[in-house]
């Protein structure tokens, strides 16, 4: 049988086929030993072991089941989600992972409708323009997807975060994609507003001056009260866990939401704009 060589070091997704064929091999395993204990076919562990396919988050959950390392410093999981992250900003896939535990979730946004918020069409129009622009792969698209669903599905537990959202009204006067998919954002975020858990603001254009962040900002309180926050330009994110800088951001979010329309005036703005009035 012909066996590919490996160069682990060509990219991470070698790595991570290198070091699967690796542990497999050093308990004696088969491809089909593999695939049986880890429930996929034995095609499949080759198409990752040499790189052809990406390990998706079941496979790289299922391989630290398979191979004892879930609770170890270095799982499967955490190497995967590295490949899977890597068309993000640096510091948000860590940032990810403390949101999906954080007791409330403070946000604001400029531009585009936060991933929190966004419908799968929407992060879809928006990932296809990357993909058109060249910025990224077709595979890096689907990850972004992925990573919108998985960020959302995390808020759905019990008890839930309390997310409080600010936009900034350029969010909202700038449409993506076809009227359906605008209109249904839009609906979407009159749902979002309604929930028991959630708080939705809009910063109008008129705040000017008063307005204190001009980048997307996120500050997460952990269920410890411990406060970080997330900030980005262009090129990155940084993810920032010291509570004496957090919390002149905080303070400045509350002023924030103090100057931004109201809930009431926030959701009607919104109404006003499904009905395609300005």
């Amino acid at each position: 049988m012909n066996r590919k060589e490996l160069e682990p070091d060509g990219s991470p997704q070698a790595a991570f086929g290198a070091r699967l064929r690796k542990s497999r091999e050093a308990r004696g395993w088969t491809q089909d030993d593999l695939a049986g204990q880890m429930g996929y076919s034995s095609t499949h562990i080759s198409a990752v072991e040499t790189g052809r396919k990406l390990p998706t988050l079941r496979f790289s959950r299922s391989a630290d089941l398979a191979f004892g390392t879930g609770d170890t410093a270095d799982t499967f999981e955490s190497q995967g989600r590295q490949i899977r992250h890597g068309s993000l900003l640096e510091g948000f896939p860590e940032y990810v992972g403390h949101e999906g535990r954080a007791a409330e979730i403070r946000l604001y946004e400029v531009g585009v409708i936060p991933g929190l918020i966004q419908t799968p069409e929407y992060a879809a129009v928006l990932a296809d323009s990357a993909v058109k622009r060249g910025a990224i792969s077709a595979e890096q698209a689907q990850e972004r997807i992925a990573v919108v669903a998985e960020r959302q599905a995390a808020l759905v537990r019990n008890p839930p975060p309390l997310v409080l959202a600010v936009l900034d009204e350029s969010c909202l006067r700038r449409p993506i994609g076809k009227h359906e998919v605008w209109a249904a954002q839009l609906a979407r975020l009159v749902e979002f507003a309604e929930l028991p858990n959630t708080v939705l603001h809009v910063a109008e254009f008129s705040m000017g001056a008063r307005r204190p962040f001009n980048l997307p900002l996120y500050i997460l309180t952990m269920p410890d009260r411990s406060l970080m926050s997330y900030a980005e330009s262009a090129q990155r994110g940084h993810l920032e866990r010291d509570g004496k800088f957090v919390l002149p951001i905080l303070t400045a979010y509350h002023q924030l939401q103090a100057d931004s329309l109201s809930q009431a005036a926030s959701v009607a703005m919104i109404s006003q704009l499904r009905k395609g009035n300005p």
